[in-house]
């Protein structure tokens, strides 16, 4: 059955899919109205209803970036041969196939380990790399409820390209002191900061002199269970 959207509803799914392929991460309803001239963020929450009635998207409630892009909208995707790539379809990809690699997938990070030691290591899945912008180097099971703001969820699986650089913004794997936490960057000057998304959590700050390095950057998510 075709799905038939109407044009500002095919340009949310649009923006949707471009912020997935250039962040990893979905936008904000605030975003989407900021983009699209809405005047309000309850106009594009009303448009995204339309899109899940139409099963082009699922909506995780009480997440200002709880938004999934469904088999339906590939399909969509498919059909007006775009030549875009990118995270657009979550879901595990465990089985074989042409073109996929296998990643480690790291649960508990063991104090004094580097993140990619052998004790970190639970398994290896296969994952296809064209569900993200650049090839992941691990993936990094999720723990907790402070990023829940922006999509990402307890038992999660974020993708996560190694490296010790980021920039202001982005969401990073970060060791302080023995401890490895996801948040989003904040640098100003020579403060550093970590930011949940999730206001049950406090920022944190980074202070003089304190064990702090960046362990990586997320390129997106694998969810492992279905949205309600």
């Amino acid at each position: 059955m075709t799905i038939k959207l109407t044009d500002r509803q095919q340009q949310i799914l649009d923006l949707i899919r471009h912020a997935i392929s250039s962040t990893g991460f979905p936008p904000t309803r605030a975003e989407i109205a900021q983009s699209l001239g809405f005047r309000s963020a309850n106009a594009a929450e009303d448009h995204l209803r339309a899109l899940a009635r139409k099963g082009v998207i699922e909506l995780t409630a009480g997440a200002s970036r709880g938004i999934r892009l469904t088999d339906a909208a590939r399909g969509i995707d498919d059909t007006l041969d775009s030549t875009e790539s990118g995270p657009e379809r979550y879901g595990v990809r465990t089985a074989s196939g042409i073109g996929h690699i296998l990643l480690p997938l790291i649960g508990r990070v063991a104090a004094g380990y580097p993140i990619l030691a052998a004790e970190n290591i639970e398994k290896e899945l296969s994952v296809d790399p064209n569900m993200f912008t650049q090839r992941p180097d691990y993936l990094l099971k999720v723990k907790g409820l402070s990023m829940r703001d922006a999509g990402i969820l307890d038992g999660d699986l974020l993708a996560i390209k190694k490296t010790t650089d980021a920039r202001n913004g982005q969401i990073v794997v970060a060791r302080i002191d023995s401890e490895v936490t996801v948040k989003r960057l904040s640098k100003h000057g020579s403060v550093i900061e970590l930011h949940p998304e999730n206001p049950d959590f406090e920022p944190i700050v980074i202070r003089p002199g304190q064990d702090f390095s960046l362990e990586g950057i997320a390129l997106g998510l694998i969810r492992t269970s279905p949205l309600h």
